[in-house]
């Protein structure tokens, strides 16, 4: 789940008597192993519903849907009361960018390009995760757009190692995206994820001086989701407060890993080929 900055590091449960705790949480490996459970629920229901969905479906029926498996796995929806977001997933169809929110009026058609992005809170710990979905059969752009959104995050993974620089997986990302003909989202970013939905560091997906360039660190675990959009960069907040459009009305797409980084490499915490 991307959020605006100012929602950085706030807790999706209730606040606690313990003050909570900021600055970049480097991960035990007890707690590690939590997050590997929390970021399989995700990456199990993500599957599921990558392989249910079909034209005629509302995204109020994958919400429910979602929030009735992360239960069933003894979890608790991570989105579900953040900040007053009703829903448990992000559903985001074609120009909507992200923090779409679930409806039983919004009804999902052929060709349309799927945003579902989720989370699980598993003891003390959350997983996070987003895909997109080419809705039966879309448009030959529609379908560059989400093959090449997907392809990026795996160029920002591969940078992922301790001792390398945030700086390294964005201008990967940013690389690949530009040189496909399409503009990186930079309003919203990635993040660190663990005890709260929300940790430092951001993690940007395009090279900037202005958010600190930090470095990797074997046990930080990150979520990493570029944005991509066909048009312009740039999005537009609707009324409902959440949900982010393209300002040109451009298609957008968005793929998201909770990633461990490891001293050799990284480890893909919400791998849906495993589950």
């Amino acid at each position: 789940m991307n959020i605006l900055s100012n929602l950085l590091a706030q807790k999706t449960q209730p606040k606690p008597a313990k003050k909570q705790r900021r600055g970049i949480e480097i991960k035990s490996p007890r707690e590690i192993e939590i997050m590997r459970q929390s970021a399989k629920i995700v990456a199990t229901v993500l599957k599921e519903i990558s392989e249910m969905v079909k034209p005629g479906m509302t995204t109020a029926d994958l919400d429910a849907y979602a929030e009735k498996r992360i239960r069933e796995m003894d979890a608790t929806p991570s989105f579900k009361g953040y900040h007053g977001f009703k829903g448990s997933i992000c559903a985001s169809i074609n120009n909507e960018v992200v923090h779409g929110i679930p409806n039983p009026k919004k009804v999902i058609r052929t060709g349309d390009v799927l945003k579902v992005d989720t989370g699980a809170f598993y003891q003390g710990f959350h997983g996070d995760s987003c895909i997109t979905i080419a809705v039966g059969e879309v448009t030959p752009d529609a379908a560059k757009l989400i093959r090449v959104a997907e392809e990026s995050l795996f160029k920002g993974i591969e940078q992922v190692k301790a001792g390398a620089y945030l700086l390294d997986l964005a201008g990967a990302i940013e690389d690949h995206v530009k040189a496909n003909g399409f503009s990186v989202v930079e309003e919203f970013t990635g993040h660190g994820v663990g005890r709260n939905l929300h940790e430092e560091p951001s993690v940007f997906n395009f090279r900037t001086r202005e958010m600190p360039n930090v470095k990797l660190r074997a046990g930080m675990t990150l979520a990493i989701e570029p944005i991509l959009n066909a048009g312009s960069k740039h999005t537009k907040i609707l009324s409902d407060r959440w949900t982010a459009v393209t300002v040109d009305n451009s298609l957008s797409a968005q793929f998201e890993h909770t990633v461990l980084v490891t001293e050799t490499g990284y480890e893909i915490l919400t791998d849906r080929t495993k589950v």
